[in-house]
């Protein structure tokens, strides 16, 4: 990686997700250092010795990086046998695709694949320039952890957040009982209480007929907030849509999982799971969006025999937006699902925005919103639409 420089952005349209006009942003050690009006800035009267970049980004749309919470890094799948595990995705898969902080998960595969390997997959992706954190366990109970616990693993573990995505009304979950599945979430919410990290429990939302049963009885039992209880896969279907949406109105966050064109059936798009949102009158600040990236994605039949399949990828989190925007829906409107509303329920106190003092994690998009530049803690990983870091096997 290159050795970091400041960095002037001019003349950007920007996006902080809020529309704020056009700006000037000042980049420096890998932070947003201040944000100027248009024009406050002359750069000839900049050191020469500060050696600044200066960018004219001609009224490009300039919005944060987008947070995904939900992707299968080290490889998902192995529904069908050993040869469909997916295998571990490249950095420039996330960050060509807007995705400059991801957060990593096992699935189904929660044997083969370990918490050892998430974390050491997590640490490479580091290495290589962006920023990654990681969920512990997996679908199934007892979790697969480091430590022995899910408690420890998030008090020991810097890059551990919170468990998941741990699986409940499908056929691959454990079929965890009730006091099984709250003695979870008591432990991410401690542990987060001790950490200051998101204490959550991110949860695999599968077909059946039980659907957020475990959810909405924990709520309604237990002291433990509704913020700990943070489902996934919600638009899957349109029955468990529904009842997501009554959890969002007890106070809890909800993840919409941005599935490739045309396989969402006989669930929704995410776009029209947004739309939904919105003509309900749902508070839209605690919907996200994430994009099951290197994840399996399979059909089964009622005896769960696999029909087909087809694998996550982080592109979808843009397409969702471009759908949203040919939609009638304001970027401004859509922007927070994939970006502050993430940063948010995951307590990043420094993603999310661009402001200073907030990592300079930036998109570029052009007038069709298509994502010309990205920027990761400082360092271009895209310029003018083509990768400029890859990782070390890419």
């Amino acid at each position: 990686m290159t050795e970091t420089m400041i960095s002037l952005l001019k003349n950007v349209n920007l996006f902080t997700p809020e529309p704020v006009g056009i700006k000037e942003v000042l980049v420096a050690g890998g932070k947003i250092a201040a944000i100027f009006d248009a024009n406050d800035v002359d750069q000839d009267n900049l050191p020469r010795n500060w050696n600044v970049e200066v960018i004219d980004l001609a009224g490009a749309s300039l919005v944060p990086g987008f947070i995904d919470s939900h992707a299968h890094i080290t490889g998902g799948g192995g529904e069908a046998g050993f040869a469909s595990q997916v295998p571990p995705v490249p950095i420039s898969e996330f960050t060509g695709a807007g995705v400059t902080t991801v957060v990593g998960l096992l699935g189904t595969d929660d044997c083969t694949r370990s918490t050892g390997n998430l974390l050491a997959r997590v640490y490479g992706l580091r290495e290589e320039g962006m920023s990654a954190y990681c969920w512990t366990g997996g679908y199934h109970y007892p979790l697969t952890t480091l430590t022995g616990s899910a408690k420890s693993d998030i008090v020991y573990l810097e890059p551990v957040i919170g468990i998941g995505e741990f699986a409940i009304s499908d056929h691959r979950s454990s079929q965890p009982t009730y006091q099984e599945f709250v003695r979870l979430a008591s432990e991410a919410h401690v542990a987060g209480l001790i950490t200051g990290k998101a204490g959550v429990i991110h949860i695999h939302l599968g077909d059946g007929e039980r659907r957020l049963e475990l959810i909405e009885r924990a709520i309604a039992e237990t002291e433990i907030p509704a913020r700990v209880f943070n489902p996934t896969h919600i638009n899957r279907n349109r029955d468990l849509f529904d009842a997501s949406c009554r959890l969002l109105n007890s106070g809890g966050y909800v993840d919409i999982t941005a599935f490739p064109k045309g396989t969402a059936d006989p669930g929704l798009e995410a776009v029209e799971a947004i739309e939904q949102a919105i003509s309900r009158n749902l508070p839209l600040d605690r919907i996200t969006v994430s994009s099951d990236g290197g994840g399996c994605l399979p059909c089964f039949d009622a005896q769960g025999e696999l029909q087909h399949m087809d694998f996550g990828r982080a592109s979808t989190l843009l397409e969702t937006i471009q759908a949203g925007l040919n939609a009638g829906l304001a970027l401004e409107m859509l922007l927070p699902m994939f970006t502050s509303n993430v940063a948010k329920l995951l307590r990043f106190k420094t993603k999310g925005r661009i402001a200073p003092g907030f990592d300079a994690d930036l998109l570029v998009l052009d007038e069709k919103h298509q994502i010309t530049d990205v920027m990761a803690k400082g360092h271009w990983h895209k310029r003018n639409g083509s990768s400029v870091i890859i990782g070390t096997f890419e």
